[in-house]
């Protein structure tokens, strides 16, 4: 581990241990030299708009040397910043106006250096081929099969007649929207109820204590949206299903 030794009138000495060992007048203080976590993300940035000026620059089927030409950079200067090893100015990232000049270049604007692209994902579902979650008082079937969580968690489910989610009240960190197409649910939200015959709609902060029970003598099909707070959750579904919900 290497130190830094702080002394007075702004000296300032980097000593080895097997130095720092033999230094010892009172007057040195002893301060360890971290790497900056700025320093890494700094290193980040810098990787990345590299990689976007390579993309670009091959794009547009330009070698180093013709982008070069164009930019009035050097060669060994667009180099280093593909590479994602140029230093300006003491940072580890291209100064703006290196960037700019770049930009006019390639007649983009400066912000392209820094996007990030994500893939395109789609879930196209027919109906009768969706993951169905079978519990004692009905079914879910999830909407959203195949994407990545995002905080909100779409299902239909579908409740069996007088299905309740049982004596308990439910809560959890988050938000519900619950969307009736079939029947009658009623929802009971500290105690003041809430019925919904289809096209109704209920949405509500879910650390609120509220219960569920459908209120027909048939089944009932409703949109319900589960929005958890934790976006990683892995079973968003255990916040309406009454066997999970009360464990």
């Amino acid at each position: 581990m290497r130190m830094k030794l702080v002394v007075p009138q702004k000296f300032t000495i980097i000593l080895g241990n097997a130095m720092l060992q033999r230094a010892t007048p009172d007057y040195l203080v002893q301060e360890p030299v971290h790497d900056s976590p700025k320093r890494a993300e700094a290193n980040l940035v810098s990787e990345h708009v590299g990689i976007q000026l390579r993309v670009m620059r091959k794009a547009r089927r330009l070698s180093i040397r013709a982008l070069a030409e164009i930019s009035g950079l050097s060669v060994n200067t667009l180099s280093l910043i593909e590479n994602g090893s140029l230093i300006e100015n003491g940072k580890t990232s291209p100064s703006v106006n290196t960037l700019s000049q770049l930009a006019q270049s390639l007649n983009v604007p400066i912000t392209a250096f820094f996007e990030v692209k994500h893939k395109k994902q789609v879930a196209y579902q027919k109906a009768g081929e969706r993951k169905q979650i079978v519990f004692a008082q009905g079914q879910l079937e999830s909407l959203s099969e195949g994407m990545p969580r995002m905080g909100s968690e779409p299902f239909i489910t579908r409740l069996e007649p007088n299905a309740s989610s049982g004596a308990e009240p439910i809560v959890y960190g988050g938000r519900q929207f619950i969307y009736c197409l079939e029947g009658h649910i009623t929802y009971t939200i500290e105690g003041e109820a809430y019925p919904l015959a289809p096209g109704d709609s209920l949405i509500f902060d879910a650390y609120t204590p509220h219960s569920w029970r459908n209120s027909a003598t048939t089944s009932s099909r409703a949109l319900l949206v589960l929005c958890p707070e934790n976006a990683a959750e892995e079973m968003p579904e255990s916040y309406f299903i009454p066997s999970v919900c009360q464990k």
